[in-house]
């Protein structure tokens, strides 16, 4: 018969595959600090030895990282996906940024719509918690608060449509959008009109998914991103006019 004897998971190994799943599914996130050695083996039920095991199999993998007197964290790596020649391209050719934002909305159209099927209720409060912070952000006027609040709101969309795939690809493109890569999304809070639209939107996504409407919240995404997509695309061709105005008047002012 093809029945072999079970041995006795080693303790060591049951704490490499809980760390394991909590960076998998994004619990744990790239550059967050562990817990100190004492409070993660009190909270883990294991002995230091045993912590120290699996803490060393983690690094070895590339998934932990040790920073004398600083702890354990979680690798940095893990958040980024690209090579630092592809995000150099991306950086300096337009054509991305619009291929970027237009694969967005395809990918987060699909997590809102997965989100208001698949999300707990946990999962939608965390969403409605963190539209609550944007709202009171907006009264603030501080358009770098909002254009942080505004990633944490479409990040934990994608969390709450629970495919981890989705959840790494996505936070990875996040992370390059707020090292500026694609554009300076702060731009995007400083004018009235511009933050009065995008607090709307995001009310329109946020009510959709409360109401697990899966067809409302992927529609209220794809709107959203397409007015950003055009506004993006405004600025750009007012900067390109004021370019050639530039030039126009620099020939006025030689001509004397």
């Amino acid at each position: 018969m093809p029945f072999q004897r079970v041995k006795p998971e080693k303790l060591s190994s049951a704490v490499v595959e809980q760390i394991e799943l909590l960076i998998l599914r994004g619990v744990l996130r790239p550059g967050e600090r562990l817990p100190s050695e004492r409070e993660l083996s009190e909270r883990l039920g294991v002995s230091r030895p045993s912590l120290r095991e699996a803490v060393s199999e983690l690094q070895a993998r590339g998934l932990l990282d040790a920073r004398a007197g600083a702890g354990i964290y979680v690798s940095d790596v893990l958040g980024s996906a690209f090579s630092e020649a592809l995000i150099g391209l991306f950086a300096n050719h337009d054509e991305a940024v619009f291929d970027y934002l237009s694969f967005r909305r395809d990918m987060e159209g699909l997590a809102a719509e997965r989100a208001a099927k698949l999300g707990t209720a946990t999962d939608l409060e965390v969403i409605n918690a963190l539209f609550s912070k944007m709202e009171i952000a907006h009264g603030k006027r501080n358009p770098a608060e909002e254009a942080q609040l505004d990633a944490d709101f479409h990040l934990a969309i994608i969390e709450a449509s629970h495919n981890v795939i989705m959840l790494h690809m996505m936070r990875a493109m996040y992370q390059l959008l707020r090292e500026g890569v694609f554009y300076n999304r702060q731009i995007m809070f400083k004018q009235r009109t511009t933050r009065e639209a995008l607090l709307d939107q995001h009310r329109a996504i946020n009510d959709a998914l409360q109401a697990r409407d899966p067809g409302a919240a992927r529609a209220a995404v794809e709107a959203h991103l397409g007015y950003v997509e055009a506004a993006l695309f405004a600025d750009r061709k007012a900067e390109a006019n004021e370019a050639i105005a530039r030039q126009r008047l620099r020939r006025e002012i030689d001509r004397g």
